[in-house]
């Protein structure tokens, strides 16, 4: 699913909103969260799962197109780990 088609699913589940409201709605929602990992919090949002940063050290990579060695920088890299609704919801058999 892209954000467009969120962008409709939720409109159509909220018919009472216009569609800049909802927009406005989902922006909100997913800058609120990419706030929190920058400043080094976490996320949690119960049934779903828990956004969080992990540190990645620095060390030496290669440039696929020519093999030359370069030195990749110590960063931080956005985590997801699902909660346990997600996982009982993913792994449902299909009896």
């Amino acid at each position: 699913m892209i954000r467009s088609e969120l962008l409709q699913a939720l409109a159509k589940e909220n018919p009472e909103l216009r569609l800049d409201d909802v927009e406005r709605a989902l922006d909100t929602f997913f800058d609120e969260i990419g706030d929190s990992l920058a400043a080094g919090g976490r996320v949690e949002l119960r049934g779903f799962g828990a956004f969080s940063t992990r540190h990645r050290e620095g060390r030496k990579g290669r440039n696929p197109r020519t093999g030359e060695t370069v030195e990749v920088t110590e960063k931080r890299v956005p985590y997801f780990k699902p909660g346990k609704e997600m996982r009982q919801r993913l792994n449902v058999s299909d009896e």
